[in-house]
């Protein structure tokens, strides 16, 4: 008869009692809940979920409307009707149009590439505490929100920028080189959109009051960025100081509006440009690109806490 025994593993000895809470959860290799990863790893879980932002953002832009009898057009026919009642305004009333040529697709570039940047900024605004149970209730990357809004927005551009080319055939402007310019300032103004929108996610997150006063900040830049009028020819009739007028057509607004008008309207002159043009295009987009994403993610532990 053939006597087996079995040997039992020795018990782990128990830590030391003197340990702090953070060395034990260490010692057993636990980690914060939430807590925030390297900007590297953040990355990597960003595109990880690039899948997750784009069927949201397609998710959003059809139950947008779907109530409505017109559905999807609406995402032509509401640019159309701002751009209608600017014109009556600025156009017919304040003869905003004077001494500029080709004055209907210089509005319409103006308010189609204005709505995407101010719609952008506001959505972003609301994007997390207008979200606060599924941020609450799923762990990934926060960031995925602003950016879905911005991705949503810019789908609904591009089909207006569709129809945007039909109107400027219609108004006699023939397609040229320049208009494969709009490709690269669309894809300047997407990224300083969603920097913008990042940088107001995380302030909306914690001051969700902010959100209600973006809607006068945003009418107040619109009015200042020349989106119904001409920069140069409005302060020209006032002899304003020349670094007024080069301030006002450098901020970014302006600079994405009149690179889009640049590329499109014929008539819409270089020297209308600020020096330099690209080089501050490409600047307003990086800072605000890198530089919002490094702010929301700065504050990844944090949203919806509190």
């Amino acid at each position: 008869m053939t006597t087996t025994t079995t040997r039992t593993a020795p018990a782990a000895a128990p830590p030391p009692p003197d340990l702090a809470p953070a060395e034990l959860a260490a010692l057993h290799g636990l980690t914060v809940s939430g807590a925030r990863p390297s900007l590297p790893a953040y990355v990597r879980q960003l595109w990880g979920r690039r899948h997750f932002v784009t069927a949201f953002a397609t998710a959003r832009m059809s139950a947008q409307y779907s109530t409505a009898k017109l559905g999807q057009v609406w995402h032509l026919v509401t640019p159309l009707l701002n751009a209608l009642v600017y014109y009556f305004i600025f156009g017919i009333v304040m003869k905003a149009s004077h001494g500029v040529a080709d004055y209907i697709p210089f509005l319409l570039t103006g308010v189609f590439v204005w709505d995407f940047i101010g719609s952008s900024i506001n959505s972003g605004t609301r994007s997390i505490h207008s979200n606060i149970g599924l941020v609450r209730a799923l762990h990934f990357p926060r960031a995925s929100l602003p950016i879905s809004t911005v991705v949503q927005l810019f789908q609904q551009l591009l089909v207006t920028m569709g129809a945007l080319a039909v109107l400027l055939l219609a108004f006699g402007q023939m397609p040229r080189p320049s208009w494969l310019l709009a490709v690269p300032t669309l894809l300047l103004t997407a990224v300083f959109a969603a920097g913008c929108a990042m940088v107001m996610a995380r302030i909306g997150s914690s001051m969700p009051d902010v959100s209600q006063l973006m809607p006068f900040v945003l009418r107040t830049w619109m009015y200042s960025s020349g989106v119904m009028w001409s920069i140069d020819s409005m302060l020209a009739k006032d002899a304003f100081p020349h670094w007024v007028t080069l301030a006002l057509k450098c901020n970014p607004a302006a600079v994405f509006i009149d690179l889009m008008r640049f590329s499109l309207i014929d008539s819409f002159p270089a020297h209308a440009l600020p020096p330099h043009v690209w080089a501050i295009a490409v600047g307003w987009a990086l800072l605000a690109g890198v530089g919002g994403f490094v702010y929301f993610w700065k504050a990844e532990e944090a949203y919806g806490r509190g």
